[in-house]
């Protein structure tokens, strides 16, 4: 910990330090190139004529060995992540072999269901706490501008995602018709009705959520009842005759209304922000609450790599009939699994090399524990935690940026989603021989855009918006139901390209808001000085990690 004083009062004394103190400076860095000059020249002096290092030459395996131990230790967890998704699957497949019972399978999958509900318990009071302190942290102006950055940046890579998905199904057309013969439907009770203006109205319902404890573990949706009017004849004395009749009603399901939890959050945190000395106290809660949950999630992320093996190689075991499924639908999924890898390859790394002029390389592998933990997991709320930990940690983003976007981005960026859905509509309209002009592929798209965005404020929202799209061109709904058998793989690749979609929209959104930030830095520490500071101290939630204390210095934590 470094500590600077910030005002000297006028005494000659400091100036004369200071100016003691700068050609120190100056020296240290006289020193520190010479020393890079002689290291360099002690390069040149063991390097042959051909410019091998002679060094490297008798022990070059041994550094590499070294090289990959270190970076091993470095990265231990994701090692382990990654090697229990390969686990996951061998297991899963020897156990398909093994024909294991329906008990046996879910004791394997337990472990996996224990780590998905230790990581759903902590997506409330993550995006709580960090949404409410970082929020506290901004103006109004800025947290206006960085939403209107966010909202734009999710917009468009969801349509450009829907774009290389329709691109794709037209070039390799995978629908056929036998399909519809050759795989069991399932239930009938499975196709819900729905309609698209009553899923619009339950997001919006969703955002202004009437009791904010409820908001918690429920949201709203319209569903349709049938009401059966029995007509009577009361010669035969039975009942002949049947109207079917569906009624609009709104139930409460369960599950966390993320919608309404983050609007409710950002006009809290930025209310207490602009409260000054009497939110302090209250913005100070919300901090070290966050901190608190960060560490809880950090632990939990070293059982992460064996639940997720488990989840893995209990759902392999628990599929009927895979070879079958996968030689009927394996074009499907190769359509569907090569769009995504060109969206994530391609349009994501290029965006962001556009707006930041960063390498995406160096940037993806900072994330990449937190593309392997989607992978495993198939939800980007659960994998909330490691994405802010990755980001933050690893690329360095400003926590202010990491908490808005990426907790917004777990609710509306959903461009696996989008391209999933515009792909397996027209692979339905191809499957029924239904052919698709040039208006039905622009709905397919637009639909599939504004249906993708919001989706987890409703429940089964992967059911519900693809019969969204469905609808509106007029598709039959049953063949929703073929779809399933695979889904389970393809909602693991798709939700691990909505998290990477939400860092790179984090890294392009904390570069064009990073002279907004640290101008806006040096305001907040200015005002605080000027004003003078409460009795304890004060956590400025920002990437610098200043704290402020009532002597008037500043502290940074490196």
């Amino acid at each position: 910990m470094t500590s600077v004083e910030t005002e000297n009062n006028g005494d000659p004394k400091n100036d004369n330090a200071e100016n003691k103190t700068v050609p120190h400076v100056r020296d240290i860095e006289v020193q520190t190139k010479s020393t890079e000059d002689d290291l360099q020249n002690n390069y040149c002096d063991d390097t042959d004529s051909g410019g091998n290092d002679r060094r490297k030459s008798g022990r070059g395996p041994l550094d590499r060995l070294q090289v990959v131990v270190e970076w091993t230790s470095k990265n231990m967890l994701l090692v382990l992540t990654i090697a229990g998704i390969l686990f996951g699957l061998a297991f899963g497949f020897l156990g398909r072999l093994a024909n294991f019972s329906p008990p046996s399978i879910m004791i394997v999958s337990f472990p996996g269901e224990i780590l998905m509900r230790l990581l759903k318990m902590f997506i409330l009071p993550l995006i709580v706490s960090s949404l409410i302190a970082g929020m506290a942290q901004l103006d109004s102006k800025s947290s206006g501008r960085m939403g209107f950055r966010v909202l734009s940046y999710y917009m468009g890579t969801t349509f450009l995602a829907t774009i290389v998905g329709i691109v794709m199904v037209l070039m390799i057309n995978p629908g056929d018709p036998s399909i519809r013969t050759s795989i069991p439907k399932l239930e009938a009770n499975v196709v819900t009705k729905i309609s698209t203006l009553d899923a619009i109205l339950d997001i919006l319902r969703n955002m202004v959520p009437e009791n904010l404890i409820q908001a918690c573990f429920q949201q709203a949706q319209t569903i349709y009842k049938e009401e059966s009017p029995m007509i009577f004849d009361p010669h035969l004395e039975k009942n002949f005759g049947k109207n079917r009749v569906f009624k609009p009603t709104l139930v409460y399901r369960d599950g966390t209304n993320v919608m309404g939890m983050i609007m409710f959050c950002l006009a809290f945190g930025l209310l207490a922000g602009q409260m000054g000395a009497k939110g302090r106290l209250m913005v100070d809660f919300f901090v070290v609450l966050n901190e608190i949950t960060m560490k809880l999630v950090g632990a939990v992320m070293w059982y992460s790599p064996f639940g997720i093996a488990c989840l893995i190689a209990g759902k392999i075991m628990s599929i009927e009939n895979l070879s079958a499924t996968a030689e009927m639908l394996g074009l499907y999924m190769a359509t569907v699994i090569v769009a995504l890898i060109i969206h994530a390859v391609v349009t994501l790394p290029l965006i962001f090399w556009l707006f930041t002029r960063s390498n995406p390389a160096v940037f993806f592998r900072g994330m990449m524990q937190a593309w392997v933990t989607a992978l495993g997991t198939a939800s980007s709320a659960a994998t909330l935690p490691v994405t802010f930990r990755c980001l933050e940690e690893n690329n360095k983003i400003d926590p202010r940026v990491t908490r808005f976007v990426v907790s917004v981005g777990a609710t509306v960026n959903m461009d696996g989603t989008a391209l999933y859905e515009a792909v397996a509509a027209i692979f339905i309209a191809q499957m029924n021989g239904i052919p698709l002009g040039m208006g039905e592929i622009i709905t397919v798209s637009i639909t599939a855009t504004l249906a993708s965005v919001g989706a987890a404020s409703i429940p089964s929202s992967a059911l519900i918006t693809m019969l969204l799209v469905l609808t509106a061109l007029g598709l039959p709904t049953d063949d929703v139901s073929l779809l399933f058998t695979v889904d389970w793989i393809l909602d693991r690749i798709r939700t691990s390209i909505n998290v990477l979609g939400d860092g790179y929209g984090a890294g392009i959104v904390y570069h064009l808001s990073k002279t907004e930030l640290e101008k806006m830095d040096v305001e907040r520490k200015l005002d605080n000085l000027e004003t003078g500071i409460a009795p304890g101290t004060e956590e400025i939630f920002s990437s610098k990690g200043l704290l402020l204390d009532s002597a008037g210095s500043v502290e940074i934590h490196m």
